[in-house]
């Protein structure tokens, strides 16, 4: 455990004494300290239709969360790792109330049994699963939806109006193009209490984005290229850590491929290249073509693969990919879930015990109540003495333009501080195998190059005080490098 988050549960444990004789505030203290061992928090939000359920599916790699047509996430949904399957709806009222759980076809069926969806405050859904060890996953409606309601759970769980803090640690944001009503939310999500002014927990990401171009064979290198450009966007930059672009419907048939689906898809491959892109030219066409296949299975590879994965899938067996699990692969690495995946560890998993000491502390900074004394000088004592907040001002600041530096020492600042990941190579700019003497070479001259920056009798007072920052991450990175004390010490005496 991080000092960081040991400090944390000690002011969280003094904040309970503190606050001993008021129940709902002993409630809410002792929910943040279990929180701390918990896994993150993850919320998956976005517009209506922008394919959230289809991308959570693919994360966990099997298909918990409705995906059908219309707006299917009604309710707050919590996909969390458990030893069985099991479904628990928790009203505004009342007591939880286990659920039926049962699937059709392969995918989960959520019902809510005749629970009115405003009366539900949320679902938890407990499911066998490695990826929901890392991280809890929350579905949440979409945001502007044609009911006013529905889009409200969202915005009430992310963003509250009673100055409590959002339950999530992190969020993934779905959307198509920027529009205003995605800057708007990303902007009310980020807060202005701890670290304020970061955007550390929040990823972008272009979904549908094998859609783009009316689903050309080009779509996804056209997506990576939009998404390029959002990450240098100013404007962006503030909002989010990172924008990355992912096909979900592809990514959620390539974790869970069947051995039918590619028989199928063979079929196809096997036609003349010609007659298949004239029945690939649109869904009608596919679907009323004639052949072996008859048109119930026809409307099932639309269903789960779409035009575009149907046409990859047949132009990938016809390039040699002669089995079902060589194929999945190729649909999960072209549908840019691993890139995600990546983003995801990097930012979010690799930051979990700032994240929650982030999270817990927001918490306790919304609290009524005494707040003098000894408490508040430990929570002050945390903030100004922990370095890693500092790391998550600047950063905020170097984003948004309120710090400007040099490009290129923008750019070097933004990744000592832990922009593109808190690991020690990752923070220099090295491979993962780069050894011991070229890690501690690279922090001398990193160390170096700043104090130079700092003595800089050009910068102003502000941009002088951000590169004592990045000194200090650089002293961090050297103490972590320099030789243990008892390292040369014989294992037996």
């Amino acid at each position: 455990m991080s000092n960081l988050l040991a400090a944390t549960r000690r002011v969280l444990l003094l904040a309970l004494d503190t606050h001993r004789h008021d129940p709902a505030a002993v409630a809410a203290l002792e929910a943040q300290v279990s929180r701390l061992d918990e896994p993150l928090r993850v919320a998956i939000a976005g517009k209506v239709k922008a394919g959230k359920s289809t991308l959570l599916n693919a994360l966990v790699g099997e298909q918990v969360a409705p995906t059908d047509a219309g707006e299917c996430t009604r309710v707050v949904t919590w996909y969390r790792d458990g030893h069985v399957p099991r479904i628990v709806l928790h009203p505004h009222e009342g007591t939880p109330q286990p659920l039926t759980v049962r699937r059709q076809e392969g995918a989960l069926v959520v019902d809510l049994d005749g629970t009115p969806p405003e009366n539900v405050e949320r679902l938890v859904v407990d499911w066998p699963s490695e990826s929901l060890r890392v991280a809890t996953l929350i579905d949440t409606p979409g945001i502007a939806s044609t009911s006013t309601a529905v889009s409200q759970r969202t915005v009430a769980f992310l963003d509250p109006d009673d100055e409590t803090p959002t339950e999530a640690d992190a969020v993934v944001y779905l959307m198509r193009h920027l529009h205003a009503a995605d800057a708007e939310f990303l902007e009310s999500f980020r807060d202005r209490g701890v670290a304020r002014a970061t955007a550390v927990n929040t990823v972008a990401v272009i979904s549908r984005a094998d859609e783009i171009g009316g689903g050309r064979a080009d779509a996804m290198f056209s997506a990576r290229g939009i998404a390029q450009r959002y990450r240098t966007d100013p404007t962006v930059r503030g909002l989010c850590q990172n924008v990355v672009a992912v096909a979900g419907l592809l990514a959620q048939t390539g974790r869970t491929l069947r051995h039918a689906e590619y028989t199928a898809l063979a079929g196809l491959a096997a036609l003349p290249r010609e007659e298949l892109d004239s029945t690939l030219l649109s869904v009608s066409r596919f679907r009323q073509a004639g052949g072996d296949l008859s048109t119930e299975v026809r409307d099932r590879l639309v269903r789960r693969f779409g035009l575009f994965g149907v046409r990859l899938s047949a132009t990938l067996i016809r390039q040699g990919t002669d089995n079902p699990d060589a194929l999945a692969a190729e649909l999960v690495s072209r549908s840019g879930l691993t890139e995600l995946q990546t983003v995801l560890h990097t930012q979010f998993t690799g930051r979990r015990d700032l994240l929650k000491a982030r999270s817990a502390l927001l918490a306790l900074d919304g609290l009524h109540g005494p707040r003098d004394g000894p408490l508040a000088r430990e929570v002050e004592r945390i903030l100004a003495g922990a370095h890693e907040f500092a790391e998550l001002r600047l950063l905020g600041a170097l984003r948004s333009g309120v710090i400007a530096l040099p490009r290129a020492a923008a750019a070097e600042a933004e990744r000592l501080l832990g922009d593109a990941g808190a690991a020690t190579q990752t923070r220099l700019g090295l491979p993962p195998d780069a050894p011991l003497p070229e890690l501690r070479n690279a922090a001398f001259e990193a160390l170096e190059r700043w104090q130079r920056n700092a003595a800089n009798p050009m910068f102003a007072r502000a941009t002088t005080d951000a590169c004592n920052v990045v000194i200090r991450s650089c002293e961090g990175i050297l103490a972590e490098l320099a030789p243990r004390p008892d390292a040369a010490r014989p294992m037996y005496r």
